[in-house]
């Protein structure tokens, strides 16, 4: 279990791990709606961090689906340093 999900391995296409940018401010959050960007490798997506305005990269699991019909990403890891 990650941020109150289950991994389900019979299923494994609904919510996976995934390298992604998230456009946030960065905080003590560990879930964050639909602004993810989503990479299948870590590369990529750091030449796209930029912390100076709110983009950093990051590990997440996801997406599911909240109560109010949000796609919910949860933190694993940040990616870049401040």
């Amino acid at each position: 279990m990650k941020g109150g999900i289950y991994l389900d391995q019979g299923v494994p296409h609904l919510v996976q791990r995934n390298f992604a940018v998230l456009n946030i401010k960065r905080g003590n959050c560990e879930r964050f709606p639909e602004n993810v960007w989503k990479w299948w490798h870590q590369k990529p997506k750091l030449c796209h961090a930029n912390p100076a305005q709110n983009l950093h990269a990051a590990e997440v699991v996801g997406p599911s689906r909240s109560s109010e019909g949000l796609k919910l990403y949860y933190l694993v890891r940040w990616l870049n340093a401040e």
